[in-house]
């Protein structure tokens, strides 16, 4: 792989070349040269208008359905998304069928997705699915790749397995991703407990049902240790739950979804099936804390929380719909919404150390894992530009800064055309 970009500013805090406007030759997938009015033969140039280059995206977490649920997105779409979007890695989420606890689970969704620029780190279960109580081989399918350990968005009720999780874990390092839900509290609840949902009559989770398993979680991990994950907080309580706990010094890390970050339970006064997620939209003091403490450090990154779902269980009743939106394609332009250029690529760069995954500087010599954007262009998404199999979209109508030209990674190249 032979490429010569042109004209591009780089953003990257670790490059000697940061904020400079230069050509890139890359040779056999590393940086051979950066300097002005580079030249040479039998390469692909790639030149477009007020291109920008970073180190590349990570997303800690994104599902598609293969195996098992393939018509909502296959691996080869939705890796194929993931480049479109800028992502040169991402961690997979276990809700699929089989589910992976094993060995083999692990190493197949490896081998399945091992062809493409995208990277992707498969996440392992914690417990298996006929007998919840009992935990999956975690070190056999840690030493296969798996990135962490998750049951994805159904939590550990039993306090015990989080207990034995966190210990056993602790031997070889890994991390335990524990989803912030009390069933019990949330008691079948669609969305935030508020003004909204007591006005259009729909039953509310409260946001206590997150902040009690989260207070829960740290107390295990403040007693036992270990490695500890909480993904897409919604609550300024949970914030404050959290900033504690690392002062704390606790080996304790969280995300928040775009979603979260963009939009608030009013988004439901129509019943807009799309914006039924879970952790459900909060109002708009937890929107303005989760932006505030995704700056200063406290929540540690933002995902897209990639969830595509087929039509015929989200174009129904409300009661009826299942949870969740896709995200990829649109999570950096809503955060330019939100933040400058420079805090955007920073954020987007967050989570590859806490997860061990390279991070490699715009260099001479370095490895080309690097995404092409431009930071200005505003558009409004629609459903006919979405390059996603499935469609339940909560950013349609919204409008978002920038656009993603595509990724160089693992050797190879995938341009938006």
């Amino acid at each position: 792989m032979n490429i010569l970009l042109k004209s591009a500013k780089i953003i990257d805090d670790y490059s000697p070349f940061n904020n400079s406007t230069k050509d890139i030759l890359i040779k056999n997938g590393k940086v051979q040269e950066i300097g002005d009015n580079l030249s040479a033969s039998n390469l692909k140039v790639i030149s477009f208008k007020n291109l920008h280059v970073s180190c590349g995206w990570f997303d800690s977490s994104v599902s598609f359905g293969d195996p098992g649920y393939e018509e909502r997105e296959t691996f080869n779409n939705g890796l194929l998304v993931s480049g479109y979007s800028g992502y040169t890695h991402i961690a997979y989420n276990t809700n699929t069928d089989p589910k992976p606890e094993s060995k083999a689970d692990i190493s197949h969704l490896i081998e399945e997705s091992s062809f493409f620029p995208t990277k992707l780190y498969p996440k392992a279960r914690i417990s298996l699915s006929n007998n919840r109580n009992n935990l999956t081989p975690l070190r056999e399918m840690h030493s296969a790749g798996a990135i962490c350990f998750s049951n994805y968005k159904n939590p550990i009720s039993n306090p015990n397995l989080l207990k034995l999780a966190l210990q056993y874990s602790s031997d070889f390092d890994a991390i335990i991703e524990s989803f912030p839900l009390d069933y019990n509290l949330a008691n079948n609840g669609l969305m935030n407990e508020g003004l909204i949902n007591t006005t259009i009559g729909i039953t509310g989770i409260p946001k206590i049902a997150e902040e009690i398993q989260i207070a829960r979680d740290i107390e295990i991990l403040r007693y036992y240790g270990g490695r500890l994950h909480i993904p897409n907080i919604s609550s300024k309580g949970s914030v404050a739950l959290i900033k504690k706990a690392k002062k704390d010094k606790l080996c304790l890390s969280c995300s928040v979804s775009i979603q979260n970050l963009c939009f608030t339970d009013e988004k439901l006064n129509d019943f807009n099936t799309s914006a039924k997620l879970l952790p459900p939209l909060r109002d708009k003091n937890d929107m303005i804390s989760l932006r505030k403490a995704l700056l200063d450090g406290t929540i540690d990154m933002v995902t897209s929380d990639h969830s595509p779902i087929n039509i015929e269980l989200k174009d129904i009743e409300f009661d009826l719909a299942h949870f969740g939106s896709i995200g990829l394609e649109n999570t950096f332009g809503a955060l330019l919404s939100i933040y400058d250029t420079n805090q955007v690529i920073s954020i987007l760069n967050r989570g590859k150390e806490l997860f061990g995954i390279p991070n490699s500087k715009i260099d001479i010599g370095s490895n080309a894992d690097f995404t092409l954007f431009e930071p200005t262009s505003i558009k409004t998404v629609s459903n006919e530009d979405t390059k996603s199999t499935s469609k339940n979209n909560i950013f349609v109508g919204y409008k978002t800064i920038g656009s993603v030209y595509g990724i160089i990674s693992n050797e190879k190249i995938v341009l938006n055309s």
